[in-house]
């Protein structure tokens, strides 16, 4: 089942305090960015986010769900009705995420 447009766009709003956030659209879901870095996505109309330290923090009861079959496991966010949570959850998940790759040139 591929997420919803308009689920999307309630996580977006949601996340609107925030500078930088952007998205991608992939097989019918979204993989979500925060000043370009993977902080999770939205999948089966569920927003996940990475199982990093301070998320788990945060979350401690939260639920670990796969995003898709053979992925690794992510952090269901339940409470996407609290904005105020939901920046604060990025932005202390932004300096333990990984900087994005960057592009191999063939020589």
């Amino acid at each position: 089942m591929a997420s919803s447009k308009e689920y999307l766009d309630f996580i977006l709003e949601q996340l609107s305090p925030l500078d930088d956030i952007t998205f991608r659209k992939m097989m019918g879901e979204y993989i979500i960015y925060y000043r370009g870095r993977i902080i999770g996505g939205i999948y089966d109309d569920r927003f996940l986010v990475k199982p990093v330290k301070p998320a788990l923090a945060m979350m401690p009861d939260a639920e670990k769900q796969l995003p898709y079959e053979g992925a690794k496991e992510m952090l269901l966010v339940s409470n996407v009705d609290d904005r105020e949570f939901m920046c604060s959850l990025l932005d202390s998940m932004f300096p333990e995420l990984p900087a994005p790759k960057s592009a191999k040139k063939n020589k």
